[in-house]
């Protein structure tokens, strides 16, 4: 691992300031290999996650993928090459095969936004693959040159070959890179010797007096972590902070917007326009103390569609769309047992039984606890009934049992015979219980209920994703009919 990172940095290295006696790159492709110690799916793990640092990505904001998700690129790049070897029957090799290829795309510091940046790398993927191989463009914004990240499978997206490195593609990368620049209005190195001397310039010589202005929107962002560091208890002590810092405040029908000198319409704070945590609802968050709103949605697991049932009376678009969509699931389902440690299909089935029985398990205890309320509340009303209904029963009694008070406080000893019979049935025989006593146990049942539900819906969530994932691989190897497939999904 800290040798892998090591080769990483010196490459990067290399590629911005150039080898000796090379023109400066902008760009440069790298063959990624099984890393010393780490498996296949290791080494294209490690390889990924360095270029989806939430750090370097501002949480992963600056992410794109091709025929891929983000969240699961390492697994469907090895799914692909599952793939791959059983079509042609070849298989990846940890020594020699290229798993996939790293592109390094660098920008002149302020030139560009992130999104531009993520948008012209994302575009220098598909062009250089020609659509024909999945990728992900991670864009970083840790260092004062924007850069792109760019991993490519080096299988095809037919699964029927591989990627083949060429000579010279280094430079047909940067003069793709250049025209993507170019086209986007952006600087590109027209000039990298140094006539006099016959050198090749450095980097930080070329790119000097280069810099452009911060933009607006860039500035905003600055002035509001400054106001923010300054923790102001309310939001009108923010907006003072705001306007202390120079800049005009506008609020109109709830939205909060700024305005800088010189800046002509005002600026909305908003997720579109200035980015993660500085949405409106995120300031008042951070100054609510419960932070900015920075977590990324949980990824649903589905379950796979069998596309020949489906596919009658469809096009062939809805056919690549369920093959896309499948093999996502399966991603998804192989990231999920690599990360649980269920890589063998007999850990799979134990640990999906063992979810079953206890979402079960819970499931019934609620059951027993509900029961155990209904029959308390029972009790509490047949005791408020009976201590109020009582005093005319001992009268009743004390004349004799007279027909004509019978009659004039009906009503009262239907109560009070009901409640008689409400004992019975629940205590049978059994001493009554104190009233405060029974409330004690519904507030101890109440509170247990409360704890149930709490670990039923987490058991109810973990059931089904294990069981989706099992259903899955047992489409996936053949272990389900058909029939009992749709009783599955039933």
């Amino acid at each position: 691992m800290i040798q892998a990172v090591f080769l990483l940095r010196a490459n990067l290295t290399r590629s911005a300031y150039g080898k000796e006696g090379q023109t400066i790159a902008t760009t440069r492709l790298m063959k990624r290999k099984t890393t010393p110690g780490l498996s296949i799916a290791q080494s294209i793990k490690d390889c990924t996650d360095y270029g989806k640092n939430p750090v370097k990505t501002e949480e992963g904001k600056y992410i794109s993928a091709y025929e891929c998700d983000p969240a699961t690129v390492d697994a469907e790049f090895l799914l692909w090459k599952s793939r791959y070897k059983a079509a042609t029957g070849r298989e990846q090799t940890a020594d020699r095969d290229v798993l996939c290829y790293q592109i390094r795309q660098s920008f002149l510091p302020g030139e560009i936004t992130p999104e531009d940046a993520n948008r012209i790398g994302y575009e220098l993927a598909m062009r250089w693959t020609k659509g024909k191989h999945q990728f992900i463009v991670t864009t970083h914004t840790d260092k004062a040159h924007i850069h792109n990240h760019i991993y490519y499978n080096s299988t095809t997206l037919d699964c029927t070959h591989k990627y083949r490195d060429f000579l010279g593609s280094g430079r047909a990368l940067r003069r793709l890179s250049d025209t993507l620049c170019l086209e986007n209005g952006l600087s590109i190195v027209q000039e990298p010797k140094l006539k006099s001397q016959g050198k090749y310039k450095h980097y930080g010589e070329w790119a000097k007096g280069r810099e452009r202005p911060l933009t607006f929107q860039q500035k905003l962002c600055a002035a509001i972590d400054t106001a923010l560091e300054k923790q102001p208890a309310s939001l009108a002590d923010f907006l003072s902070l705001m306007e202390q810092s120079g800049y005009e405040v506008k609020q109109q029908r709830g939205v909060i917007s700024f305005r800088a000198p010189g800046q002509e319409r005002f600026t909305r704070l908003r997720f579109s326009t200035l980015g993660k945590g500085y949405d409106q609802k995120d300031i008042e968050a951070s100054l609510s103390g419960s932070g900015r709103n920075t977590e990324q949605p949980h990824q649903r697991v589905n379950l796979v569609i069998d596309i020949q049932s489906k596919l009658q009376g469809k096009g062939p678009g809805y056919e690549r769309w369920a093959k896309v969509f499948n093999l996502k699931q399966m991603a998804v389902a192989l990231a999920y047992l690599q990360e649980n440690n269920l890589m063998e299909y007999e850990q799979l089935e134990k640990k999906a039984s063992e979810t079953v029985e206890r979402f079960h398990t819970l499931s019934g205890q609620i059951k027993n606890t509900e029961v155990g309320l209904r029959t308390n509340m029972e009790l509490k009303a047949a005791t408020v009934q009976y201590a109020k209904t009582r005093p005319v029963f001992q009268e009743y009694k004390a004349r004799k049992y007279s027909r004509k008070f019978l009659a004039e406080h009906e009503a009262e000893m239907d109560v009070y015979r009901a409640a008689c019979s409400d004992f019975k049935r629940i205590l049978g025989g059994a001493k009554l219980p104190k009233m405060d006593e029974l409330k004690e146990e519904g507030r101890k049942l109440a509170e247990k209920k409360k704890k149930l539900y709490a670990e039923y819906r987490k058991a109810k969530a973990d059931m089904q994703e294990v069981t989706t994932i099992k259903a899955n691989i047992d489409y996936l190897l053949g272990y389900m009919e058909p029939g009992r497939r749709k009783e599955q999904e039933r």
